[in-house]
């Protein structure tokens, strides 16, 4: 897990993404909004709606395959600077902001560490945001970085990112700090979710702690694993 940073927890980087034709992802009509850049903001922020109806969280930031990705639960995608810094060592290349497909990076924050059902408070604008769970690669992550085996050598990293839910709807602009105002009594990290469901399922028993902080299509996963083991 990495190692919580010294400086003061903030937005370094407010990244939106266009819709655009690519060959590497299994999308429909093969366009993707991976892709993100940077942004001046302020960009409003808001529940996107369900999953397979609900797109993106951010205002002007494009989801195109929404069997996947976007809805409520994955309303925002948030990853830290200081593990871009971490993958730039590992790469030997630049991470700009926005590389990765987060709509926010963040500064000071160790998002390993985050608990599933903390919340956030983003700005001075109202914005409160919840970590829902961690980010899963896929074959479009893969394509957008262009490196080899990336799927797995990003999995066992476990430095996945938070996706978050948005509880109270507002702005978010670079430089926003972020406060924790609530973390709640139970040990599920997002490194923990991570793992129990890609390479360690025996953590599965430990995510139901989470309780409803966790999203259903998880809890039934998870749930059917145990049932199926006897666990």
């Amino acid at each position: 897990m990495a190692l919580l940073p010294a400086t003061s927890p903030h937005v370094a980087s407010v990244n939106l993404g266009r819709a655009t034709a690519v060959d590497h992802t299994d999308a429909e009509g093969g366009v993707t909004g991976i892709g993100k850049r940077p942004v001046p903001g302020p960009v409003h922020v808001f529940p996107p709606g369900p999953k397979g109806v609900g797109a993106s969280g951010l205002n002007g930031d494009a989801v195109c395959d929404l069997r996947h990705h976007g809805g409520d639960d994955q309303a925002v995608y948030a990853y830290a600077r200081e593990d871009l810094d971490w993958w730039e060592g590992e790469l030997d290349r630049e991470l700009p902001a926005g590389l990765f497909g987060e709509n926010l990076t963040t500064s000071g924050m160790d998002l390993t560490g985050a608990l599933l059902g903390e919340h956030w408070r983003v700005g001075t604008g109202g914005l409160v945001l919840e970590v829902a769970s961690a980010r899963i690669p896929c074959r479009t992550f893969q394509g957008a970085l262009g490196e080899k085996g990336w799927v797995k050598r990003y999995t066992r990293a476990a430095r996945p990112g938070a996706y978050l839910r948005v509880v109270r709807e507002g702005p978010v602009s670079p430089g926003d700090g972020v406060e924790i105002l609530h973390r709640p009594d139970h040990d599920v990290t997002v490194e923990l979710w991570f793992r129990a469901f890609t390479t360690d399922r025996s953590l599965l028993a430990r995510t139901r702690a989470a309780g409803p902080a966790m999203a259903p299509q998880w809890h039934e996963m998870a749930l059917a694993h145990l049932e199926k083991y006897g666990q």
